[in-house]
Protein backbone atom coordinates (compact mmCIF):
# COMPACT_ATOMS: atom_id res chain seq x y z
CA UNK A 1 0.00 0.00 0.00
CA UNK A 2 1.30 3.45 -0.84
CA UNK A 3 2.64 5.34 2.15
CA UNK A 4 0.58 8.40 1.41
CA UNK A 5 -2.68 6.49 1.35
CA UNK A 6 -4.65 5.44 4.35
CA UNK A 7 -7.25 2.68 4.53
CA UNK A 8 -10.88 3.58 5.10
CA UNK A 9 -12.03 0.75 7.37
CA UNK A 10 -15.71 1.37 6.66
CA UNK A 11 -15.50 1.06 2.93
CA UNK A 12 -12.13 -0.70 2.58
CA UNK A 13 -11.25 1.95 0.04
CA UNK A 14 -7.92 3.67 0.07
CA UNK A 15 -8.26 7.43 0.04
CA UNK A 16 -5.56 10.07 0.12
CA UNK A 17 -5.17 12.01 3.38
CA UNK A 18 -5.57 15.33 1.58
CA UNK A 19 -7.55 16.97 -1.14
CA UNK A 20 -6.06 17.81 -4.46
CA UNK A 21 -6.52 21.38 -5.50
CA UNK A 22 -6.39 22.78 -8.94
CA UNK A 23 -2.97 24.25 -9.50
CA UNK A 24 -2.94 28.02 -9.62
CA UNK A 25 0.02 29.52 -11.40
CA UNK A 26 1.17 33.00 -10.53
CA UNK A 27 3.34 34.96 -12.87
CA UNK A 28 5.54 37.82 -11.78
CA UNK A 29 6.11 40.79 -14.02
CA UNK A 30 9.74 41.12 -15.08
CA UNK A 31 9.93 44.49 -13.36
CA UNK A 32 9.23 42.84 -10.01
CA UNK A 33 12.14 40.43 -10.25
CA UNK A 34 15.44 41.25 -8.60
CA UNK A 35 18.22 39.36 -10.31
CA UNK A 36 21.49 38.84 -8.49
CA UNK A 37 23.49 37.52 -11.41
CA UNK A 38 25.62 40.05 -13.25
CA UNK A 39 28.28 39.60 -15.83
CA UNK A 40 31.24 41.93 -15.98
CA UNK A 41 33.43 42.50 -18.96
CA UNK A 42 37.16 42.18 -18.54
CA UNK A 43 39.46 45.16 -18.25
CA UNK A 44 41.32 45.91 -21.47
CA UNK A 45 45.02 46.14 -20.63
CA UNK A 46 46.23 45.59 -24.19
CA UNK A 47 47.72 49.07 -24.69
CA UNK A 48 51.48 48.50 -25.28
CA UNK A 49 52.18 51.68 -23.30
CA UNK A 50 51.08 49.88 -20.12
CA UNK A 51 53.69 47.15 -20.40
CA UNK A 52 56.33 49.68 -21.46
CA UNK A 53 55.65 51.81 -18.38
CA UNK A 54 55.63 48.72 -16.17
CA UNK A 55 59.04 47.67 -17.48
CA UNK A 56 60.33 51.21 -16.98
CA UNK A 57 59.34 51.19 -13.30
CA UNK A 58 61.09 47.85 -12.85
CA UNK A 59 64.27 48.90 -14.64
CA UNK A 60 67.37 49.57 -12.55
CA UNK A 61 68.43 52.05 -15.22
CA UNK A 62 65.33 54.23 -14.86
CA UNK A 63 64.43 56.77 -12.19
CA UNK A 64 60.71 56.25 -12.89
CA UNK A 65 59.19 54.61 -9.82
CA UNK A 66 55.46 54.70 -10.40
CA UNK A 67 52.87 54.41 -13.14
CA UNK A 68 49.16 55.21 -12.93
CA UNK A 69 46.41 53.57 -14.98
CA UNK A 70 42.94 55.03 -15.45
CA UNK A 71 39.91 54.07 -17.50
CA UNK A 72 39.94 55.68 -20.92
CA UNK A 73 36.52 57.22 -20.24
CA UNK A 74 33.41 56.62 -18.14
CA UNK A 75 31.94 54.20 -20.66
CA UNK A 76 35.06 52.17 -21.34
CA UNK A 77 36.76 49.21 -19.70
CA UNK A 78 40.02 50.08 -21.45
CA UNK A 79 42.87 51.16 -19.20
CA UNK A 80 45.49 53.67 -20.29
CA UNK A 81 48.61 55.19 -18.76
CA UNK A 82 47.72 58.59 -17.32
CA UNK A 83 50.83 59.32 -15.31
CA UNK A 84 54.35 58.29 -14.40
CA UNK A 85 56.87 59.87 -12.08
CA UNK A 86 60.04 59.69 -10.05
CA UNK A 87 58.67 61.03 -6.76
CA UNK A 88 57.38 57.78 -5.29
CA UNK A 89 54.24 57.40 -3.21
CA UNK A 90 54.09 61.07 -2.23
CA UNK A 91 53.97 62.14 -5.87
CA UNK A 92 51.51 59.37 -6.77
CA UNK A 93 49.08 60.51 -4.06
CA UNK A 94 48.92 63.96 -5.61
CA UNK A 95 48.11 62.43 -8.99
CA UNK A 96 45.10 60.42 -7.78
CA UNK A 97 41.59 61.65 -8.55
CA UNK A 98 39.08 61.31 -5.69
CA UNK A 99 36.34 60.67 -8.24
CA UNK A 100 38.01 57.76 -10.04
CA UNK A 101 38.90 54.11 -9.72
CA UNK A 102 42.54 53.65 -10.71
CA UNK A 103 45.45 51.24 -10.53
CA UNK A 104 49.08 52.04 -9.83
CA UNK A 105 52.37 50.17 -9.81
CA UNK A 106 55.05 51.57 -7.52
CA UNK A 107 58.66 50.82 -6.69
CA UNK A 108 59.27 51.46 -2.99
CA UNK A 109 62.80 51.89 -1.64
CA UNK A 110 63.56 51.48 2.05
CA UNK A 111 66.42 50.58 4.38
CA UNK A 112 66.47 47.71 6.84
CA UNK A 113 69.59 49.17 8.44
CA UNK A 114 72.35 51.67 7.66
CA UNK A 115 74.14 49.22 5.43
CA UNK A 116 71.31 47.85 3.33
CA UNK A 117 68.73 49.24 0.96
CA UNK A 118 65.87 47.26 -0.50
CA UNK A 119 63.48 47.88 -3.36
CA UNK A 120 60.09 46.23 -3.55
CA UNK A 121 57.10 46.69 -5.81
CA UNK A 122 53.48 47.22 -4.80
CA UNK A 123 50.19 47.19 -6.66
CA UNK A 124 47.71 49.91 -5.66
CA UNK A 125 43.98 49.56 -6.25
CA UNK A 126 42.52 53.03 -5.76
CA UNK A 127 38.80 53.75 -5.34
CA UNK A 128 38.49 57.43 -4.51
CA UNK A 129 36.15 58.62 -1.75
CA UNK A 130 34.05 60.53 -4.29
CA UNK A 131 34.04 57.76 -6.88
CA UNK A 132 30.59 57.11 -8.28
CA UNK A 133 29.05 53.87 -7.09
CA UNK A 134 28.98 52.69 -10.67
CA UNK A 135 30.64 54.11 -13.71
CA UNK A 136 28.09 55.27 -16.24
CA UNK A 137 28.79 52.39 -18.57
CA UNK A 138 27.56 49.93 -15.93
CA UNK A 139 24.70 51.86 -14.34
CA UNK A 140 22.01 50.55 -16.64
CA UNK A 141 23.05 46.92 -16.26
CA UNK A 142 22.85 46.56 -12.50
CA UNK A 143 20.01 46.41 -10.04
CA UNK A 144 20.03 49.63 -7.96
CA UNK A 145 19.85 47.77 -4.65
CA UNK A 146 22.91 45.72 -5.47
CA UNK A 147 25.04 48.27 -7.28
CA UNK A 148 27.52 48.91 -4.45
CA UNK A 149 28.47 45.27 -4.05
CA UNK A 150 28.42 44.86 -7.83
CA UNK A 151 30.84 47.77 -8.18
CA UNK A 152 33.22 46.10 -5.74
CA UNK A 153 32.96 42.85 -7.68
CA UNK A 154 33.62 44.67 -10.95
CA UNK A 155 36.75 46.29 -9.52
CA UNK A 156 37.83 42.90 -8.17
CA UNK A 157 37.44 41.35 -11.63
CA UNK A 158 39.36 44.18 -13.27
CA UNK A 159 42.10 43.99 -10.63
CA UNK A 160 42.73 40.41 -11.67
CA UNK A 161 43.11 41.56 -15.27
CA UNK A 162 45.52 44.31 -14.23
CA UNK A 163 47.60 41.76 -12.31
CA UNK A 164 48.07 39.81 -15.51
CA UNK A 165 50.17 42.74 -16.79
CA UNK A 166 51.51 44.38 -13.61
CA UNK A 167 52.29 40.90 -12.44
CA UNK A 168 55.31 41.13 -10.10
CA UNK A 169 54.66 42.76 -6.74
CA UNK A 170 55.18 42.04 -3.05
CA UNK A 171 51.93 43.39 -1.63
CA UNK A 172 48.64 44.82 -2.85
CA UNK A 173 47.37 48.03 -1.29
CA UNK A 174 43.64 48.77 -1.37
CA UNK A 175 43.39 52.55 -1.00
CA UNK A 176 40.19 54.52 -0.35
CA UNK A 177 41.83 57.63 1.07
CA UNK A 178 45.13 59.21 0.11
CA UNK A 179 46.37 58.59 3.65
CA UNK A 180 46.18 54.88 2.84
CA UNK A 181 49.26 55.49 0.70
CA UNK A 182 51.46 56.96 3.40
CA UNK A 183 54.87 55.39 2.99
CA UNK A 184 55.60 54.35 6.58
CA UNK A 185 52.79 51.77 7.08
CA UNK A 186 53.43 50.38 3.60
CA UNK A 187 57.12 49.88 4.40
CA UNK A 188 56.06 48.08 7.61
CA UNK A 189 53.95 45.72 5.50
CA UNK A 190 56.83 45.17 3.09
CA UNK A 191 59.19 44.32 5.94
CA UNK A 192 56.67 41.82 7.31
CA UNK A 193 56.25 40.32 3.87
CA UNK A 194 60.02 39.83 3.79
CA UNK A 195 61.13 38.11 0.63
CA UNK A 196 57.62 37.05 -0.33
CA UNK A 197 56.31 38.28 -3.65
CA UNK A 198 53.76 37.36 -6.26
CA UNK A 199 55.25 35.62 -9.26
CA UNK A 200 58.73 36.33 -7.96
CA UNK A 201 60.74 39.55 -7.66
Amino acid sequence: MCKWLRANTATSVCTPPFRFRSPQLKFLAPSSLSLSFHFFSMADVSDPAIDAAYQDVRSDKSDTNWVLLDYENDRSDKLVVTGTGTGGLAELRESLDDGKASYAYVRVSYSNDKESKREKFILVVWIGPSCKVMRKAKAGKLHPRNNRSDFARQISVHSADVKSTLRVFSIEVAAREKDDLNEEPIVVRLRKAGGASYDGV
